[in-house]
């Protein structure tokens, strides 16, 4: 193995990280100055903001006809937002959702996962099912949207508090707004950059070990992309802020789909081509894990300690199967 692939992926990962923090204190910031409550933040501005090394990954994937690790990349990475990152969660502290999120945010990202697996049964995602799953996010923002305004009255209440009405206050709101969102643009540039090196690293590292790119995007890649989710997640966990918690994740699993592949095979000239194992094994399992959300959340509206350690177990065993059996 050569060093300078191992480099170039460490370097990726690492940009990746910084870029992530840069995304989520801009966005988090601009979004609370907007007025826009928590779970819709965690749903909408911070789930697209950890979501974009997924989209880098998918779109440099792409470029470098590695179709399958796009797609790879995606389900491994809901598979570890839900069975890893959501289960040390609730391990940590039990988890609490609002009925909104269990009527309308898991069933979107349910149906999602399962539209994926239908979509891929022709071992290929064109620009046509591109153009659908793009479609249907812009249908469930307008709902979300729709469902939650009105009840963000408190946050507009906090910026005011905070910024005032008077006009050297309202200057000086405007100065800190336009500050935070060129945090934000940066933060997405360096994100872009991390996953070019990320995917190139990936790929040597893959070929030189023997080893399929298809695993090493559900493993590696997709662990180390997911770490906006998992910092944001924990932190969000420990400062006892579930909705940005339990928002984010669902967020970011439905974000993946609809928008980062809905991107990715809109952008790709002949498609997303998905290989058997992909289409029977990990797109079913992606799907499995959304619908098991559904009664685990739906009972007390809380994921507790005991369903978080069983959701990292399960993880562990997937992972398991990946490397000893799989690679």
């Amino acid at each position: 193995m050569e060093l300078n692939s191992v480099l170039t992926f460490l370097g990726g990962l690492a940009l990746l990280v910084v870029g992530a923090e840069c995304i989520l204190r801009g966005a988090s910031r601009v979004a609370s100055m907007l007025g826009m409550q928590p779970m819709v933040i965690g749903l909408t501005v911070v789930s697209i903001g950890t979501s974009l090394p997924e989209l880098a990954v998918a779109v440099t994937a792409v470029s470098n006809d590695e179709g399958p690790m796009a797609v790879g990349n995606i389900a491994g990475t809901n598979i570890v937002n839900i069975l890893l990152i959501l289960g040390l969660s609730a391990a940590i502290r039990p988890l609490g959702l609002r009925l909104l999120s269990i009527k309308l945010d898991v069933p979107v990202m349910i149906g999602a996962a399962i539209a994926l697996f239908v979509m891929a049964m022709d071992d290929v995602l064109d620009r046509r099912d591109g153009l659908i799953l793009l479609l249907s996010f812009v249908v469930y923002l307008f709902f979300l949207l729709k469902k939650s305004k009105g009840e963000s009255r408190s946050i507009r209440k906090e910026y005011e508090e905070e910024y005032g009405t008077t006009a050297l206050k309202i200057r000086k709101g405007w100065v800190a707004a336009v500050s935070y969102s060129l945090l934000l643009i940066v933060g997405m540039g360096i994100t872009v950059l991390g996953a070019d090196f990320l995917v190139e690293g990936a790929v040597t590292i893959a070929r030189n070990l023997g080893v399929s790119t298809v695993i090493i995007g559900l493993t590696v890649v997709a662990i180390g992309t997911s770490a906006p989710e998992l910092i944001t997640t924990l932190v969000a966990t420990f400062k006892d802020d579930r909705d940005v918690a339990i928002g984010n994740l669902i967020g970011s699993s439905i974000t993946n789909i609809l928008v980062i592949l809905g991107v990715a095979c809109a952008v790709s000239p002949k498609g997303l081509d998905v290989t058997d194992d992909i289409l029977w094994l990990d797109l079913p399992l992606a799907a499995a894990v959304a619908i098991v959300c559904y009664p685990v959340f739906r009972s007390d509206q809380m994921v507790s300690r005991r369903e978080g350690i069983v959701f990292v177990v399960l993880y562990a065993a997937y992972l398991f199967s990946l490397i000893f059996l799989r690679a």
